[in-house]
């Protein structure tokens, strides 16, 4: 089975799953954005005026028994776990002359904790940069639909950054209303079994690539004018 995030048909998942075409700095700040994922987590469960989602409450507490080695290897995974709406292209179809202001709303905001902000203009500098630098990686680790990343690669870094101040709200866990995807990753990291990470780790590569087919007929009808 291949990833079809449009890298190529001729990219296998072992292809994928190696590093070796990445750059090293890349993943590097893909490992420290996915840190601060399971941190914003943890702020958010702490949060007492807010009513904890399955997902925070199951995260929070497995991650706060795991080592600092365990927390590394469920960091180390192959997709960035935040998502600011990387496969929506109405969201992100401003060119760099448009006003970022007027950039659709999305849903009502999952982290209300303070760390929120500055999550959110790393993920949206980390994603312009990689639109701009490494659109194949941005497909592969954000979940990126390619169409997306031609628009975010048209802002500047100020509007990058402008855009995360005005819609922090953007930004979500990944996978929010599936906590078992979560689980079966800090499971899997907890016990230091490399089968079981291999397993953990693919099926999120195999939950984006079921995205990217869903978004593929979508886009089809867009085009064609039917649905």
């Amino acid at each position: 089975m291949l990833l079809h995030c449009g890298i190529g048909s001729d990219v296998s998942e072992s292809a994928l799953l190696a590093p070796g075409w990445l750059r090293p700095e890349t993943l590097d700040s893909l490992l420290e954005l996915n840190e601060l994922a399971f941190a914003l987590l943890v702020e958010q469960a702490a949060e007492r005026s807010t009513h904890a989602s399955g997902l925070v409450s199951a995260v929070s507490a497995v991650w706060r028994r795991l080592d600092g080695a365990a927390r590394r290897r469920a960091a180390s995974c192959p997709y960035l776990l935040l998502d600011a709406g990387f496969a929506d292209v109405q969201r992100w179809s401003g060119t760099a002359g448009a006003q970022v202001s007027d950039v659709r709303e999305g849903p009502p905001p999952f982290f209300t904790v303070r760390g929120a902000l500055e999550a959110a203009r790393l993920v949206f500098t980390y994603a312009w940069h990689l639109a701009r630098t490494q659109p194949a990686a941005a497909r592969l680790l954000l979940g990126m639909r390619a169409p997306c990343a031609a628009a975010i690669a048209q802002y500047s870094l100020r509007q990058a950054f402008t855009l995360a101040e005005s819609h922090a709200a953007w930004l979500r866990p990944r996978w929010s209303a599936r906590p078992e995807v979560w689980q079966e990753l800090l499971a899997a990291a907890a016990s230091g079994e490399e089968l079981a990470l291999e397993r953990a780790r693919l099926h999120g590569l195999t939950l984006l690539a079921a995205e990217s087919r869903v978004a593929a007929p979508e886009r089809a009808q867009r085009f064609t004018g039917h649905g």
